[in-house]
């Protein structure tokens, strides 16, 4: 115990509450007499405790999901694709084109003991301020309580998007209250925005800099409206059309509540912005390598060299550093054709003025999130045309080309200053919650409760922001419509498309019986000509039971009271 007291100490010094202390065994150590007394009659000891909780956010950053290899979800959509056709670095391609991958006793979108093994953690913490805390006044314990709620909103949130019905443990429970059944999936949401509503409640608006990466209340306020607008989405899209398990669902008649609810808890994030604490920045680029960016409402944070990861190692392009580059994932041609002109018009390769020179005078994001044929790039100029052999377009199958399918490279988090990548590592902050996202997700719920001008002005003030028009966007369809496409451009790569599909219920539309696709550049004469080709080299697979993931096995073996979601 001492041991993992030290260390824990040791990354906190070091990170200042940096939360992604990997290495520190607090959170995985059982509790037991000496951890009591070590942990829960030392106020410092509780803090440093519950920042060692922080850890579960490392399992999503950057949009990574854990598919028996750390895979962007992105990938499974028309937004990335993954290079590699093999094990590995490509398990997401496998997964994408082969819906039969995932099943009850395979590891394909499992997190299921993970999860479960940090609630326990969580409640175990829990439990501990309530029956064993010295030193904390009331205030003190509630601000713990709320941070161990988020953090357990958080992962029941991630489970709910998997499974739809999943076992809540409100408390801790010893051997005897394993075997217990699923709620349904409206209690699960339910649960998730009482823990949020609560982490709202007693946190406070901001950290001190000592204890800065720690949730807030705009964080727990965001999360909320996160919350509920998947919970209206799923009563409203679902309709029970996709499973006949009782559990799963949402009744529909709760959807205009509940989009109320995520429009509420969005209106108080932006009270919080309207005080000065989040803003949209003017420079898109600049919000993913700014550590100081205000559009961040709760991020996780770096520093070199004793806390980093490998983003820019796995997504550059090869001459960064050749032969070390690992090229995971691209931007699909269904991405790039996204990003509007400048002006706010819809870009066309069937305007022979845009298809001419079909990357200039594009929208700021666009620039922002793609390499493309002829940008310029630490001091180079990017060549994906076949001619080049390093950074050139590859075809997509069989090997593990580390460079592009598609004919771009994904620019966004890269950081622009980093010309040694696998000494220097990467240390880009992962921003899980940002106030775009926010406003997006007030547009979409009040475009549902039939406020067109207060979801067309959250969505205007984004567009603006971005240098664009205001959306022309007048009815429901329409706007749901514009929604759709700001969510695609604005987030792209943040891990939210598979997700945004799924909720929609428009996953069997759209990543189904289909190939995505990529552009092709070959010089002529003094210009290049463009040709679509295709980035999959077998149909994509989307089944409408993937609409609620199998529960794994072995918690159907070990569970006498569970039963598997119907279908599977």
């Amino acid at each position: 115990m001492r041991t993992y007291i030290k260390a824990l100490k040791k990354s906190a010094l070091i990170a200042g509450a940096i939360l992604t202390m990997s290495g520190c065994k607090i959170d995985t150590d059982p509790l037991d007499r000496y951890t009591d007394v070590a942990v829960y009659q030392n106020p410092a000891n509780v803090r440093l405790y519950i920042i060692g909780m922080y850890n579960e956010f490392n399992t999503f950053k950057f949009g990574t999901f854990p598919i028996g290899y750390d895979n962007a979800t992105d990938a499974l959509t028309d937004v990335m694709k993954y290079t590699s056709a093999l094990s590995g670095n490509g398990t997401v391609n496998i997964l994408a084109s082969d819906a039969s991958r995932v099943n009850a006793s395979g590891p394909m979108l499992n997190y299921w003991n993970a999860g479960y093994s940090r609630i326990r953690r969580l409640n175990e913490f829990l439990e501990g301020l309530e029956t064993k805390a010295q030193g904390l006044d009331e205030t003190a314990k509630l601000k713990f309580q709320a941070e161990a709620r988020f953090i357990r909103g958080y992962v029941y949130f991630w489970l709910v998007k998997l499974h739809g019905s999943v076992v809540l443990h409100d408390k801790l429970v010893g051997p005897e209250g394993k075997d217990k059944q699923r709620s349904s999936e409206d209690d699960c949401w339910n649960f998730i925005a009482a823990d949020f509503s609560f982490a709202a409640q007693y946190l406070d608006k901001t950290w001190d800099a000592a204890n800065k990466g720690r949730a807030t209340k705009g964080a727990a306020y965001a999360m909320l409206a996160r919350t509920w607008l998947y919970a209206a989405s799923i009563a409203e899209y679902d309709k029970k059309q996709f499973n006949a398990d009782e559990l799963t669902g949402v009744p529909a008649s709760k959807a205009a509540a509940y989009y109320t609810n995520a429009s509420n808890a969005a209106d108080e994030v932006k009270k919080l912005a309207a005080e000065g604490l989040y803003e949209l920045e003017a420079n898109f680029a600049s919000i993913f390598t700014n550590k100081n960016t205000k559009e961040a409402i709760f991020k996780l944070d770096f520093i070199r060299p004793q806390i980093t990861h490998q983003y820019d190692l796995g997504f550059a392009p090869p001459r960064d550093e050749p032969d070390k580059v690992l090229v995971y994932g691209v931007p699909t041609a269904e991405l790039v054709d996204e990003f509007e002109m400048s002006d706010g018009s819809t870009f066309s390769w069937s305007n022979p003025v845009m298809a001419a020179n079909p990357y200039a005078n594009r929208e700021q994001r666009f620039n922002a999130t793609i390499l493309y044929n002829g940008s310029s790039w630490k001091g180079r100029t990017i060549n994906t045309t076949a001619s080049d052999n390093i950074e050139g377009i590859a075809e997509y199958g069989g090997t593990d080309p580390k460079r592009t399918v598609s004919g771009y490279y994904a620019k966004k988090f890269l950081d622009p200053l980093n010309t040694n990548i696998s000494l220097n590592r990467s240390d880009q902050s992962w921003i899980e919650l940002r106030f775009a996202e926010v406003l997006l997700i007030d547009a979409e719920a009040k475009t549902k409760i039939n406020n067109i001008t207060g979801a067309k002005e959250s969505l205007n003030t984004l567009r603006n922001k971005r240098g664009l028009p205001n959306t022309p966007s007048q009815t429901l369809s329409e706007m749901m419509i514009a929604i759709e496409h700001e969510r695609i451009v604005e987030l792209a790569f943040e891990g939210h498309r598979y997700w945004d599909l799924r909720r929609w219920r428009k996953a069997h539309l759209v990543l189904n019986n289909v190939r995505f696709t990529g552009h092709k550049g070959e010089p002529n004469g003094g210009s290049i000509n463009y040709t679509t080709i295709p980035v999959d080299n077998t149909n994509r697979q989307f089944t409408p039971a993937l609409y609620y993931i199998p529960i794994i096995q072995d918690e159907i073996l070990r569970n006498d009271a569970i039963t598997q979601i119907k279908g599977w």
